[in-house]
């Protein structure tokens, strides 16, 4: 099972991408009806539907890019937060009937996103140091020493 951790930064990149990816669908549904329009119709310019169509939309680009990722995922696990219990939670307090377990996943996925960072093959993986995550899962791999280090440990260190 240790040899798995060197995957973690990878596997963590792929759910921040998928889940990026299916989040700014929701965003350019409400936006411009694309795949389809919502029920409901597109929202009024300015209404919480409007401003949590552009969260969708920008902060799913901005998670696809692994850019900016731990603030944007605090922003947008709140949106999705705000949205389950505004809209879905008062219909039911089973998640599975008020249809709002889709929100409470995106919460807590991008609640990891915001303890973990965002993984490998990301801009701000690119830009700053290595997540708690990716550093140790570098550590379960073997160090190893250059012939140089090693004669200096020879000779200084009897």
């Amino acid at each position: 099972m240790e040899k798995l951790n060197h995957y973690t930064p990878h596997a963590l990149a792929a759910l921040r991408i998928v889940a990026a990816l299916i989040f700014m669908e929701h965003g350019t549904q409400k936006l411009f009806g694309f795949p389809e329009a919502p029920d409901g119709g597109l929202p009024e310019i300015g209404s919480l539907f409007w401003i949590g169509a552009w969260l969708e939309l920008v902060g799913g680009v901005m998670l696809l890019l692994g850019l900016f990722t731990r603030p944007v995922a605090f922003v947008v696990a709140g949106e999705m937060a705000v949205a389950y219990w505004m809209f879905h939670a008062p219909a039911s307090f089973f998640p599975v009937l008020n249809g709002g377990d889709a929100a409470i996943l995106y919460t807590f996925v991008f609640l990891l996103l915001v303890f973990a960072g965002p993984g490998a093959w990301s801009l701000d993986g690119m830009k700053r140091e290595k997540s708690p995550v990716d550093r140790k899962s570098a550590d379960v791999r073997p160090k190893v020493r250059s012939e140089r280090a090693l004669v200096y440990d020879l000779l200084h260190n009897p």
